[in-house]
């Protein structure tokens, strides 16, 4: 992209070049472009290369954590080339650069992980030694809590490159967010998706949001009508409860967000990354109250774990 966005066109949205981020970014199209009585074709799509697109060869918390594919796309908000960005959730860092704002939150997709097996062998069928590929550090120690007799093995790319390398053996099994196979047309790889509450989702796992500039009213009135009240407050509570951890990508992290009877209960969940230590605690309260909830939350599950857990794990790279 080397112009500003055109103002002729009703929209432009940025967006990374994944299969899957392209989908995400489809949905918001049709969402908007419903809402408004307009072309879909007047509501562009860039898509933009981010630094996590380039660093395929190491693990996220190694190559950059959170922000890692957001960075560009933020970038190009700011000096005005789109109008607006379409993140996935769990990708945001917790503190956004100035100048930029979170829109809205549309409907929450499932937030649940996806088991994928060579020959659709269930987790806990896996003879001893076999290989989980995955390269997100919660769900290793997941599985390393749950089979500490497997072994895990590093696995990045895409949803399509993930699968393909399984197929091909790099491992006998591996995990994948089961919204990002839906969004795919791909949820007949899953062999089985994981009961939530056992394997707890990352924070934000199943949403996205649009993000837009501060200042930008226009933008702002356009979106309000993808605004889902249920996911605003579910990823208001679970980023609240990530900032209060300081929004690292060192320690492995899991959230579950609940509605018993109205009320907002979040769960939370802080691993060893090999699986031997797991602290975990509730809290419930009255959806106003998301933020305070996942700021108590975090609280909690830092005292419990003590700080000398965080400093075991200070080596790791953000």
């Amino acid at each position: 992209m080397q112009t500003k966005a055109n103002p002729a066109r009703f929209l432009t949205v940025g967006t990374r070049g994944s299969p899957l981020a392209r989908a995400q970014a489809d949905e918001v199209r049709r969402l908007l472009a419903a809402a408004h009585s307009v072309a879909e074709s007047d509501i562009v799509i860039e898509p933009i290369t981010t630094g996590g697109d380039r660093a395929t060869d190491r693990p996220i918390s190694e190559a950059g954590g959170k922000g890692l594919f957001t960075k560009e796309i933020e970038l190009a908000l700011i000096e005005g080339m789109i109008d607006i960005a379409v993140h996935s959730a769990k990708d945001l860092a917790t503190i956004l650069p100035p100048g930029l704002a979170l829109a809205v939150c549309p409907k929450r997709a499932d937030v649940r992980d996806a088991w994928v097996a060579n020959g659709a062998i269930a987790l806990h069928d896996l003879p001893p030694g076999a290989r989980i590929g995955t390269s997100s550090i919660r769900r290793a120690a997941q599985m390393l809590r749950a089979r500490p007799d497997c072994t895990i093995v590093p696995m990045r790319g895409n949803v399509g490159t993930r699968l393909k390398k399984l197929a091909e053996g790099a491992a006998d099994a591996t995990v994948l967010a089961a919204a990002g196979l839906e969004r795919l047309g791909k949820t007949d790889a899953a062999t089985e998706l994981l009961d939530p509450e056992s394997f707890l989702p990352a924070p934000c796992q199943g949403a996205m949001c649009v993000q837009i500039r501060s200042d930008d009213r226009r933008a702002a009135e356009l979106l309000a009508p993808l605004a889902d009240a249920r996911a605003t407050t579910e990823l208001t509570a679970e980023r609240a409860f990530l900032a209060g951890l300081d929004g690292s990508c060192r320690v492995p992290v899991g959230a579950l967000t609940q509605w018993p009877e109205d009320r907002l209960r979040l769960t939370g969940e802080l691993i060893r990354p090999d699986g031997t230590q797991h602290f975990r605690a509730a809290l419930e309260g009255p959806p106003r109250q998301a933020v305070k909830l996942g700021q108590e939350l975090a609280g909690i599950l830092r005292a419990e774990a003590g700080e000398a857990f965080f400093e075991a794990l200070e080596g790791r790279p953000q």
